[in-house]
């Protein structure tokens, strides 16, 4: 599949989570969103030029980005769809893209949470010091996780396909080389 049947792929299938996208489907709209969403900053930079550092050496207030938004909020919803059906590609629940965003929230959390009960116990005792270690303990492999959670992902959206039916639907037309 070429660049521009790709794209148009994608487009159609604007929102469809289900079926299966071959790896050059996938990474031919990959290219398309980052260069749609390069281009976008471009124009977004030449429309609205960022001010000069004041004399005062106050940094001024970051300038808006308005065609680079609607290129992100026009796309997110395709290149989410296309991800979802190449995981099925290679026998994968959809969901795992979501794995990395899962893993930091979760990261997110233990941390609030652990350091909420260690404010409560901010008397300067044992209990605090136990949620800190406790949370530190929690955060340290979560963190880990976190890391290597987007290459995970990112190894699977590179793996070939299975080339017979799966869970997910048939094989999508793949070209010969």
């Amino acid at each position: 599949m070429g660049f521009a049947e790709a794209i148009g792929t994608c487009l159609r299938k604007y929102v469809t989570f289900s079926g299966r996208a071959s790896r050059s489907e996938y990474w031919w709209f990959f290219l398309f969103v980052f260069t749609m969403g390069a281009l976008a900053s471009v124009v977004d930079n030449l429309v609205f030029p960022a001010p000069d550092i004041g004399d005062d050496g106050s940094v001024p207030s970051p300038q808006p980005q308005p065609m680079q938004m609607l290129v992100s909020l026009g796309l997110f919803l395709p290149h989410l769809a296309a991800a979802f059906r190449r995981m099925h590609d290679t026998g994968r629940s959809g969901w795992f893209v979501f794995l990395p965003t899962a893993l930091f929230l979760t990261a997110i959390g233990v941390l609030i949470f652990g350091i909420g009960i260690a404010n409560v116990f901010a008397s300067g005792g044992s209990m605090d010091i136990l949620f800190t270690r406790v949370t530190l303990l929690l955060l340290i492999p979560t963190l880990v996780v976190l890391l290597i959670s987007p290459l995970l992902v990112l190894f699977w959206l590179t793996r070939p396909g299975s080339p017979d039916t799966n869970a997910y639907g048939p094989a999508p037309q793949r070209q010969v080389q």
